[in-house]
């Protein structure tokens, strides 16, 4: 960061970093951070696609991307086991900044603010918000909830060594599971897009000083008092 981007403005009641050179950018995600996270996404699509296939005949039409109804059965099962796999290594790379902490709780509670983006009232955050941490223990929970009741009813592999009153039960599990995960990974993606510079930090893995700053101000301090060598390191 060159000095003149260094330097902090007073001049509205508050220190802000003037964001002036390009250069300057931030290293938010690594390629390893990136890669993993896309592989996961594209593994969900194709889980939900063939999952929401199975599940009603409305949507039985999305089986043609995978080679039609039997094969819709057979593949999807193995696509929800790479996405599980390929998670746990992205959650082994971002676990450390995930825990929660009282900052974010009272985040939480302000929730009004976060909505009305009134983020000058916001405690300050780090890497992660209390959003973000929290979406990520739901989707750890919802996924290991897929993963036992998937196991139960996957035939022909395990289904064989459970009741059917044990099936039945894994299948709702199953299906309840799914559509709450669907619905978090939507209000994800909307969150990621409604906050700006947040899609090209997963695509590029670049942020500006001034974005670090307004949305993860704990973080940059870190990173620019260099306490934080790189991301996800604490």
């Amino acid at each position: 960061m060159s000095s003149e981007a260094g330097r902090i403005d007073t001049t509205r009641g508050g220190e802000r970093p003037r964001d002036r050179a390009s250069g300057d950018a931030i290293v938010r995600y690594t390629a390893g951070e990136r890669t993993t996270h896309w592989i996961v996404a594209l593994a969900f699509i194709l889980a939900a696609l063939s999952g929401l296939a199975m599940f009603h005949r409305a949507v039985f039409w999305f089986s043609v991307f995978f080679g039609g109804g039997p094969w819709t059965r057979v593949l999807h099962p193995f696509i929800g086991l790479f996405m599980l796999i390929a998670f746990v290594l992205l959650a082994i790379l971002v676990q450390s900044d995930n825990r929660m902490t009282a900052t974010d709780w009272q985040w939480l509670r302000q929730w009004r603010d976060v909505v009305d983006n009134r983020e000058e009232r916001l405690p300050e955050v780090g890497r992660y918000n209390g959003g973000q941490k929290l979406l990520f223990f739901v989707q750890v929970l919802l996924l290991a909830l897929l993963l036992i009741s998937g196991i139960v009813i996957w035939r022909p592999y395990f289904a064989s060594n459970f009741s059917i009153p044990v099936i039945r039960l894994a299948a709702l599990v199953h299906a309840i599971c799914a559509f709450v995960l669907i619905i978090a990974i939507i209000i994800h993606v909307y969150a990621g897009i409604w906050v700006r510079g947040s899609v090209r930090a997963m695509t590029r893995g670049l942020v500006s000083p001034g974005w670090a700053w307004k949305h993860h101000r704990a973080w940059f301090r870190e990173v620019r008092s260099g306490t934080r060598s790189r991301p996800g390191t604490d």
